[in-house]
This record gives structure tokens, sequence and C-alpha cells, in this order.
């Protein structure tokens, strides 16, 4: 602890001590460095007093020492000034700080007048000279506290400053105190604009006082702050200050929502990154379809994938996802047909607190604010009710949401990938599909094709799935019979690669040996039926084709010159049998 620190405040004690005794005084550090004096010493501030001198043996002592006959007195006799020393008297007090001598204070007499008046007060001078010490020794103290309240303070705020999140601190009215950066940069503002404000105009209504009185905290509260052209959407816990069991203010920690939207989003949809290469199958209409895939996730445009159930149609969907822009963004799957109508409006909008019976305090997130930055795939969109439509239709046109029971339009940046297995240009005509948002999500068309089209890449699916499975289930099947495979390449597969990839695991399950043959398959591959049964197997004809062969007999019997007809015998319009036509290449 250093005097020099305090210098102007012993520069003070000092002069108050000369003023009342009429003799100078002179103060010196634990270096012997003068830090202080009056009278003939103010000049001489700083400079080094000798070695060997009162002031030394003080120091190194620790004890007080009069001097009545300066230069005559033994003590002096050691001085290396002593043929230059002017002093008729001295009195001089060690400065201790908690056992550690800190310093020297010293009463100096220059004249006999001076000298009389420390002879005839020993006694006095030294106790005061102490008790001025003690006083010296208290303000080096409050420097030191105030220096480490100040270090505290210093390193609180580069903590808090260091926080990803906007801290505030208010009183119980709900006045701003303090902020930190992070809170500044959040609301967009300096600091002499917040400090005073009420925290009212950054969140919006919030009773302060009530919560600081029923000692009660808040967590993710859900807020919008406007300042012009600003906007900011933000989330924030709230929690009492309290000292001696007083609540006296309230902390508030806030977060920007896409922060934490993309918080949850990096530890919840992060794990099933998907690439082209991992889409198997070599065939030529696969081969078309992946390149046209990847050609639309340079793309921000829509992408519809049709195809039937167990295709892969979400696989194409990551894929085009995380070969895009917004890869480092969530992606976000929702099933449109396993989520109950009345449940579907609030899992892809979200909805505010109250906004209906049962409605969780504090409203809740949809999909669309959890996929902000990133994608969102809507399977089985051709099942999303009417109602929906329209609003889909919206944040396809806007970019905007607005949640149940919301008063504000909310930006958003998603992407929206569809898929569906119905047709959904039929469904536009039965007026099950608004024409108007098939058009919107039809704007990068992918049709998946059915397995029984890409036979060729039975063969490698059946490798792969098999390696899989085998990991799965901890099994060491390395080969497959000739006639399982004839099988696998005979069956019409309707429920595509799924069936397939269900059809391998159940027969890794089943088998007992190192390969699989056509006892481990499930009867509906084999044909084998039970006891009275017909054994032969005939093949199920795809809808698609019986739909296609009745168009054509339908169109020879009416001939081309009566397309009326031929729609009407049909149960069809005679856009959708012209649209047929074109489609089957009849």
């Amino acid at each position: 602890m250093n005097l020099k620190k305090i210098a102007s405040n012993v520069q003070n004690i000092s002069e108050a001590i000369a003023s009342v005794i009429k003799v100078d005084v002179t103060v010196v550090d634990d270096n012997l460095r003068r830090i202080a004096g009056t009278g003939s010493y103010r000049d001489r501030i700083g400079e080094l007093v000798s070695r060997d001198s009162v002031f030394d043996i003080a120091l190194k002592k620790g004890e007080g020492f009069i001097i009545e006959n300066a230069r005559e007195e033994t003590i002096c006799l050691h001085c290396k000034k002593l043929e230059d020393c002017q002093e008729y008297a001295e009195v001089c007090c060690p400065i201790k700080l908690k056992e550690h001598v800190v310093g020297v204070i010293g009463l100096i007499a220059f004249d006999e007048g001076q000298r009389q008046e420390i002879v005839h007060n020993q006694r006095n001078l030294m106790t005061f000279l102490s008790k001025m010490a003690d006083l010296i020794c208290s303000k080096l103290l409050e420097e030191n506290k105030t220096e480490e309240i100040k270090l505290l303070a210093s390193e609180l705020e580069i903590v808090l400053n260091s926080v990803d999140k906007g801290i505030i601190a208010v009183n119980e009215e709900g006045t701003i105190l303090r902020c930190n950066e992070n809170a500044l940069q959040l609301f967009n503002g300096r600091k002499e604009e917040l400090i005073g404000k009420s925290i009212h105009a950054l969140i919006g209504d919030f009773n302060v006082t009530a919560m600081i009185r029923e000692d009660k905290r808040v967590r993710n509260r859900e807020f919008l702050y406007k300042k012009r052209v600003y906007q900011l959407r933000g989330v924030f816990d709230a929690n009492p200050i309290s000292i001696d069991n007083d609540n006296v203010g309230m902390v508030f920690i806030i977060s920007r929502l896409t922060d934490l939207l993309n918080a949850i989003n990096a530890i919840t949809t992060a794990t099933i990154v998907t690439s082209f290469e991992e889409i198997i199958g070599e065939s030529e209409i696969l081969r078309e379809v992946k390149e046209r895939a990847a050609k639309a996730s340079c793309s921000k445009s829509t992408v519809l994938i049709q195809g039937e159930s167990g295709t892969g149609k979400e696989l194409f969907a990551r894929a085009i996802h995380y070969n895009s822009d917004r890869a480092k963004g969530p992606f976000i799957p929702i099933n449109c047909a396993a989520i109950p109508e009345q449940l579907l409006e609030s899992e892809l909008f979200g909805y505010e607190e109250g906004a209906f019976t049962g409605a969780r305090r504090g409203g809740r997130e949809g999909k669309f604010l959890l996929a902000t930055g990133g994608t969102i795939f809507l399977d089985e969109i051709g099942d999303m009710p009417l109602h929906l439509q329209g609003k889909l239709l919206r944040v396809l046109q806007e970019q905007m949401i607005e949640k149940i029971g919301g008063k504000d339009l909310i930006p958003i940046d998603i992407r929206i990938i569809a898929a569906t297995n119905k047709e959904l240009d039929r469904s536009v005509q039965e007026g099950e599909f608004r024409e108007d948002l098939f058009y919107r999500l039809n704007v990068i068309p992918l049709n998946i094709p059915p397995l029984r089209q890409r036979r060729e890449d039975i063969a490698p699916l059946v490798k792969h799935m098999l390696e899989k499975c085998n990991r799965k289930l901890q099994k060491s099947i390395v080969e497959i019979d000739p006639d399982v495979m004839a099988l696998f390449m005979k069956y019409t597969w309707p429920g595509n690669v799924r069936e397939l990839e269900n059809t391998i695991e159940y027969a890794v399950n089943m088998s007992n040996s190192s390969n699989i043959n056509k006892a481990c398959l499930p009867k509906r591959i084999t044909g084998s039926r039970s006891q009275g049964e017909p054994k032969t197997f005939e093949a199920i004809t795809p809808v698609k084709e019986l739909e296609r062969r009745e168009i054509q007999r339908a169109l020879a019997v009416y001939k081309d010159d009566n397309i009326t007809a031929a729609a009407h015998a049909l149960g069809i319009s005679r856009a959708t049998l012209y649209r047929k036509i074109k489609e089957y290449e009849l």
C-alpha cells in the first residue's frame, strides 16, 4: 500500500497541522521519498530523504522519536547530511497500517521558538501526530477500498459486457439504472438515451412494482420494440434485486428472439445432415431427378416434391436444404396429415398467451418462426385444411406471419419445400386445394419415381440396407440368395423404398445364418398362401396404369371428336382429360 496514491490528502493534512502548531510538517513514504511538506519542504516534495536519518530509523524500527537538540543527539550523529542540517528540533511518528510501516510523519522546528514549542509539548505532540498518522492510514484504507470497488466494478462490467444477452437493472418504479453494452445494441441506443428511461418504453406493459412487491420472477416473456424503422422482437427473464431481504429493483435479461430460436435449432435439428450422394441409386430416371434437385438447392424458390408414399420425398427435401446456402439454418419438418386440424394452425403459426382456452402461459412459437433462416418442410401438403391454405399463401407472398391471438405481423426468413403423394392438380380441379397456392408451391416441381420404375436401383439399395441392418441388429449377414433377388426384381413394391427397407430388416431378423433365403422373407413377397388359398401370385396393377388403360379405352370408344362424351364417361372434366392425355402421351 503506497502513500503516493493519497499524496493530495496527505498534503492537505500536513498543511492543516502546520497551520495549527505553527511548525513545518513533512511526510515520507516507505521508500523515504518525500510526498508532502510545508514551508521550506514544499519545494522539496519528491526528493529522497537520507538513509540513516531519523526518518529512516523510525521507518525501520516502527517507533516515534523526539529530537530536542538537532545535530547534537546520538541518533543524529549517523545522519549523512548532518553538516547541512538546519533543523533545531524534530518529532517523527511512523504511519502504521496493520503492523506495516508505510511512512513517517514529522514536525520540524527551524528556529528557537518552534523548538521551544516542541520541547514543552512533547507528549501532546506525539499523541497528536499518532492521531494524524491514523487519519492518513484511514485515508489510505479508504482509497484502497475505493480502488478495490472500482476494480470489482470494472471486472463486473467486463463480465456483463461479455455476456451475449442484454442486462438492464431498474428501480422499484421501473426506471433504468444500469445496462450493459449488449442491451444498448439490442435497443439500438446510447447509454444516455436508456439510463433514466422507463423499462416500459422498451418491453411494453409490465407491472414492475407488483412483481417486486410479490417477489415474482418472469421467464421467457416475449415483447416487440419499435424505434422508427428499427424493430426488435425479443424475449426477457426478470428477477427481483434483493438487499437484506428487501426487494429494491429488478434485473432484466434480454435476448433477441431469433438468437434463441437459432440456439434451439442448433441443438434439435442439426443432427441429420443429408447430401445427394446419400440418396442411393444410379438409374437414369433417378439421376435426372437428383440433378434437378441439386439445381433447385441453389435457388430460393419454393419446391413441390410429388411422389408415392415411401419414395424418399423428405430425403430429397433434406438434401436440397443441406446443399443450399441455408444449410447452417434449421430444417424443420412437419407432417400436415399427422397433426389434428385444430392443432395444425397453432403448430405452424404459434399463439399468444391467452389466445384460447388451454393456451400455455407466455404463448408459444410456431414452426415458421423456428425455421427462421432455414427451411420448413411441409409434408403431405395436400391434406392441409382449406382455411390454412389461405394463411400459407400469405406467408409465401409476404414472408410474414401472425400468431393466433396476435396483433402484429412478424417478418420471417424461410424457404418452403412442400411434398405430397396426391395429385394436387386433380385436387385443384375438385376444389380440395387452392389453385393460387398450388401455383405458388409448384415453382420448382420434382417428381420422385416409384421403385418399380427404377428396378436397377434395387440391388444397390438392398446392399446399403443390409449393411445398415447388420449394424443396427448386430448381425453379420453377407449374402442374399439369387432367387431372393429375383423375387425383389419381380415384386411391384407398392410401398416403394420404405417397404424394401422394412422387408430387409424383417429378413435380417428372421435369418439364422450368414445369408438371406426365401424362408426369411414375408409372405407378401414370396406369394405364399395358407392352406386352401391359390398358390399363384398375381401382381397388383398400379392405379395409374389402370387409369391410363381406361382413358385409352374411352378415347377409342368415343373417338377424338367427342372429348366431352369421353370425359363424361370417365367422370372427369374436359380439362383434366386433356391433361391426362398429355401426361400419358396418348
